[in-house]
């Protein structure tokens, strides 16, 4: 497949109001329903970027910079940063608004794996993405290194073949005569 997409073409922003049912004994929304949430528009940024179905591979670490409040309206925009064979990178934005009060925050930000399925539940292959602004330039090149963490510590790879984040930290990694 030599397909290519931009990162604009599988964004998308879902919205989501805080109620009773979704808070804790604080009266904030519960980490688990905002994961939820984001895995919701996450999937479906990987679904428009691969036509394909999709599950989720991994979650990387979320941290829950700033709660969300009973009524607070929650934004969520969610899209490709890099497609590798089947697999695809998805960054979630969130943020938090206190219409009365006129007051929005971004409160997490996280980057999800999902991967592409046929019927049978096999792994195909996704469109190439194609970064075009800065900033998803910017996201593109440090997928890459976000996943050779992510397969470190997975246990799918081992940190002397992690080429991107030795880079990091052994400037002179790669050129010559100073490769293992």
């Amino acid at each position: 497949m030599t397909k290519q997409k931009t990162a604009k073409q599988s964004e998308v922003v879902m919205t989501e109001m805080v109620l009773p049912n979704d808070t804790n004994t604080l009266n904030n929304l519960m980490g688990g329903k905002l994961m939820h949430w984001m895995d919701i528009v996450a999937a479906i940024a990987a679904q428009k970027h691969s036509n394909r179905i999709v599950v989720t591979a991994s979650a990387d670490s979320i941290s829950f910079k700033h709660p969300i409040a009973l009524g607070n309206v929650v934004t969520l925009k969610a899209q490709v940063t890099r497609s590798f064979n089947s697999s695809m990178e998805v960054f979630i934005e969130v943020w938090a608004e206190d219409i009365p009060a006129n007051k929005k925050t971004q409160t997490h930000r996280a980057f999800f794996t999902f991967v592409a399925v046929d019927q049978n539940g096999r792994p195909i292959e996704v469109p190439e993405l194609v970064p075009e602004t800065e900033q998803e330039k910017e996201l593109y090149e440090g997928a890459l290194r976000r996943r050779q963490l992510r397969l470190i510590l997975g246990k799918r790879m081992d940190p002397k073949d992690a080429v991107e984040l030795r880079a990091i930290f052994e400037p002179d990694f790669g050129k010559e005569g100073n490769r293992e």
